[in-house]
């Protein structure tokens, strides 16, 4: 288990996302980890990284630039920024906590195996720090609601910092597409179901040859009650823990019935 954080204002926290150093999401969530802790570091990725989920740059040399006090960016994804920030950036004293996000644009359903920003607290998670996810999801024909996603995520990190969970778990966080003031409450709920790049556009180049757009489009179900979906579409913050062991303990019984 990890331990419980009864104490934040004591606690070294590393901020990460897939958004970019320069992110709007990322500025607000260093802000929020201000007013909890002043042992706030910044390791990002110097350009956006969505969608590149728990990749690891393994073929080229990375670079580490160092924006201002306590803010890095690193030529690379958010888990080769969190891999960096713990081993290297704060490796005289590990953080007591990563903070990954806040992303544009909800991480629900089946979207937790692309995302980069779920991926940043995975890798804080697989080296032994407690890592919480942020998301704020929002429609594309208003802007962004980044005001829902301040006032409520420093009381939230609280509560679940009280705690302490298993070693192998991350915790991964939505906010609705709602005003502040309207967020109906906190639920903790499972992972639902929804399906990235359904469609793929197929066109020509100007050279005759074919290449394709993944899809934005998703297939989603939002009406299965108990999901991360169901409660940000009824306006309520998603709370969800996310294993990194992603081992079928009942599969496992079953096969091995076939090699007996």
């Amino acid at each position: 288990m990890f331990e419980p954080l009864a104490d934040l204002s004591q606690a070294r926290i590393l901020v990460s996302n897939d958004d970019g150093i320069d992110s709007p999401g990322i500025r607000i969530l260093e802000r929020v980890a201000r007013g909890l802790s002043k042992d706030v570091w910044v390791v990002a990725p110097e350009l956006e990284q969505s969608a590149v989920a728990h990749s690891l740059t393994v073929r080229r040399p990375l670079r580490l630039r160092r924006v201002s006090r306590r803010r890095y960016a690193v030529d690379g994804t958010p888990t080769d920024s969190v891999l960096l920030g713990i081993r290297h950036v704060l490796k005289g004293r590990r953080p007591d906590l990563v903070l990954s996000g806040i992303n544009r644009g909800g991480n629900l359903g089946d979207d937790v195996t692309y995302s980069g920003t779920v991926a940043a607290a995975m890798e804080g998670t697989l080296l032994g720090i407690p890592s919480i996810a942020f998301s704020q999801q929002f429609d594309a024909s208003h802007p962004v609601k980044w005001s829902t996603a301040e006032k409520w995520a420093a009381d939230i990190i609280r509560r679940i910092t009280r705690l302490g969970w298993p070693r192998n778990v991350l915790i991964n966080v939505n906010f609705p597409d709602v005003p502040h003031d309207r967020v109906l409450g906190v639920e903790v709920v499972r992972q639902g179901k929804r399906k990235l790049g359904d469609e793929l556009c197929e066109r020509l180049d100007p050279r005759g040859q074919t290449y394709f757009w993944v899809g934005g489009q998703r297939t989603e179900d939002r009406g299965i009650p108990g999901t991360d979906l169901e409660a940000v579409c009824r306006g309520f913050v998603s709370v969800t823990p996310l294993c990194v062991d992603f081992t079928s303990v009942k599969t496992m019984d079953s096969l091995a019935t076939a090699f007996q």
